[in-house]
């Protein structure tokens, strides 16, 4: 077990975290805003920002535990952090598309392209070393 892995995994599953959070306190900003309880009221924006959240809650675990997982096998911990930078920064920039009026396309793709390849160099380095490891 590498120690210094597993901690930056740490530091990016507390990152993300707080990514979450915030994304919840826009969504409850504008429920609270607009006098919504459930659903999304028929409100354009409460709607892409629950989406938001519900793709970050789609992508965000699975890259983590990925990432647990590599680092737990013996990835590199400059591997780590890179994957780990790339998850974060584009969880950052989706989020700041879902949950802003008037962003650009930009973020929303280059988050979710970031966090395609923190998601697939995740999956690869863990079935890889998980394979070695047999």
């Amino acid at each position: 077990m590498n120690g210094a892995a597993l901690g930056a995994v740490a530091i990016y599953c507390a990152l993300n975290i707080a990514i979450l959070f915030w994304i919840s306190i826009a969504i409850g900003l504008i429920r609270r805003r607009n006098a919504i309880l459930i659903g999304d009221g028929g409100d354009a924006r409460l709607a892409k920002a629950m989406r938001g959240h519900a793709n970050a809650i789609e992508m965000m675990p699975m890259t983590l535990i990925a990432l647990a997982l590599a680092a737990l096998l013996g990835a590199s911990p400059w591997l780590i952090h890179a994957l780990g930078l790339a998850l974060t920064i584009g969880r950052f920039l989706h989020a700041l598309h879902f949950t802003r009026a008037g962003t650009p396309l930009w973020q929303r793709m280059a988050g979710f392209g970031l966090s395609a390849i923190a998601l697939a160099g995740s999956a690869a380095t863990a079935a890889i070393l998980g394979i070695l490891a047999i």
